[in-house]
């Protein structure tokens, strides 16, 4: 009979001492009572902290240290309680389940690139250890009668190596599906979330957590603050509060009624996103140059957008539309990792996008009228009145004109999009770690381009996700930059059209 491979658990476990062995097999009777999982979901965990020990092992860190390291008290109850909570979808996430297509889905990614190679036995327990603190994103979409609903899963969700395109959709119609993935390649990790879990500033809040908790795991002891969540906190339900329910109502609505905008030519690519490009600069150079307009840096970006996009479309006349997020956070605090932004569209004549300094004033003006505050209530109260009026329309009636209400004030009413999230710290000690970050927008069914940009360090990381090959709009984009005395640094993957 053939001889069973021994596992390299096995083989390190043998060259234990009789008392190390035993208190390797008092942490597993620990971690079998923090893990109730079903009889796989349990085996695939306890092989994860096996392979972990094994890493410890081979990087020379003490067994004691690697045990306190992987203590399965920081589990606490997640894994050993049945799923009881479910979430009704807030009211941004509603509109996103029923208007997805095949291979059209609204995901975003944010990524933290470290100052060494990811190790996956380390970033699956980081994982394992983070996704309790956020137990709207440890849940599966599920379709009710008249809207889809988050239910808690509990389950060993997996990070996965990287090998596709960013912002590919998830399979969110399996049974325990999750809506997020947590992905690694070399030395970056990144987190993917379908529209329905969060937005970008919830997504930040997940991958800030996730990297420290990975740092903390490779043995990066570090003081933290009021910018990073601690993963062993008991959350709150302020943190997954549909806070838009709580905003006061406008005596006006407004803010959907679009019409349609030029759109920037280019055959689109069979595969969507088809490319990535990650414009790098330095943060502080970009915002003097941005000064020197009299504009933000927002405001800036955008200008450059319009010129750019301008010289890649053949049309010439009509409007250019930018789509721009709008954080509700600012005007009506919040520590809620829902969706709590609205958008608002800065809109010019094509004709006039002839330089940044004959756009940015006006821009400036409209984003300071559309992104008020007034205005984003006067849009809520919109969005609001339209779900009261679907409320009790049967979701295989709502999707079909669901999808249609969403191509005609999504898509076709923007040339582009543009999301900025800011400057995003951490505290000093794991900062030091992290090289840099970038954020980045799936693809859509109309547009050939969605931008977005993300600053940590000194470092302004502006990303353009294409669904054309054309490369009029990035070029534009580079010489633009460049005229303004800007060095900028472009990385990305290689074009895959087919």
């Amino acid at each position: 009979m053939k001889e069973k491979t021994k596992q390299p658990f096995d083989i390190y476990r043998q060259g234990l001492t009789e008392d190390e062995r035993q208190r390797l097999a008092d942490f597993f009777v620990a971690l079998d009572l923090h893990c109730r999982l079903p009889g796989r979901q349990a085996r695939g965990m306890r092989e994860d902290f096996k392979r972990a020990i094994c890493h410890y092992a081979e990087t020379s860190v003490p067994l004691d240290e690697a045990l306190a390291r992987l203590d399965a008290e920081r589990l606490g109850g997640f894994y050993a309680r049945p799923p009881v909570l479910w979430f009704p979808l807030d009211d941004a996430a509603k509109i996103y389940p029923i208007s997805m297509k095949r291979n059209r889905m609204a995901v975003f990614r944010l990524s933290a690139y470290l100052d060494r190679d990811v190790v996956p036995e380390l970033l699956q327990m980081a994982l394992t250890f983070t996704i309790k603190r956020f137990p709207s994103f440890a849940t599966t979409l599920k379709q009710g009668f008249f809207w889809h609903y988050l239910d808690s899963a509990k389950r060993r969700f997996r990070i996965e190596r990287e090998t596709d395109m960013p912002c590919r959709p998830l399979k969110v119609s399996r049974s325990g599906s999750q809506s997020f993935r947590v992905l690694y390649e070399k030395n970056r990790i990144s987190a993917e979330f379908f529209h329905v879990l969060t937005d970008g500033v919830g997504g930040m809040t997940f991958l800030k957590a996730l990297t420290a908790e990975y740092l903390r795991l490779e043995g990066v002891c570090a003081r933290r603050d009021e910018t990073l969540w601690n993963v062993e906190d008991t959350p709150c339900a302020e943190e997954f509060a549909n806070e838009f329910a709580r905003v006061p109502h406008s005596a006006r609505a407004s803010g959907f009624a679009q019409k349609a905008a030029v759109q920037m030519s280019g055959r689109l690519a069979r595969r969507r996103p088809c490319r990535i490009l990650h414009f790098k600069m330095d943060a502080s150079r970009l915002k003097a140059v941005a000064g020197t307009y009299g504009a933000t840096v927002g405001a800036y970006m955008l200008a450059l957008m319009f010129v750019a996009g301008r010289a890649a479309t053949d049309e010439q006349e009509g409007e250019a539309a930018i789509q721009v997020p709008v954080d509700m956070r600012k005007f009506h605090p919040s520590r809620t990792v829902r969706n709590f932004a609205l958008y608002c569209g800065i809109r010019l004549p094509l004709q006039a996008a002839a330089g940044v300094e004959a756009v940015v004033e006006e821009i400036a003006r409209q984003l300071e009228q559309k992104a008020s505050r007034e205005a984003m209530e006067e849009m809520l109260t919109s969005a609001n009145r339209l779900v009261r009026r679907l409320r009790y329309v049967p979701l295989a009636i709502k999707q079909p004109v669901a999808r249609r209400i969403y191509d005609l004030l999504g898509d076709r009413a923007f040339s582009n999009t543009f999301s900025n999230l800011g400057v995003v710290r951490m505290p000093e000690g794991y900062a030091a770690h992290i090289r840099d970050m970038d954020f980045v927008l799936g693809g859509a069914a109309t547009n050939r381009a969605a931008c977005a940009m993300v600053t940590f360090g000194n470092t302004a990381t502006f990303s353009v996700t294409k669904m054309t090959a054309d490369p009029s709009f990035e070029e534009a984009l580079y010489r633009l930059l460049c005229a303004d005395g800007i060095a900028v640094r472009v990385e990305g993957s290689e074009c895959c059209e087919d």
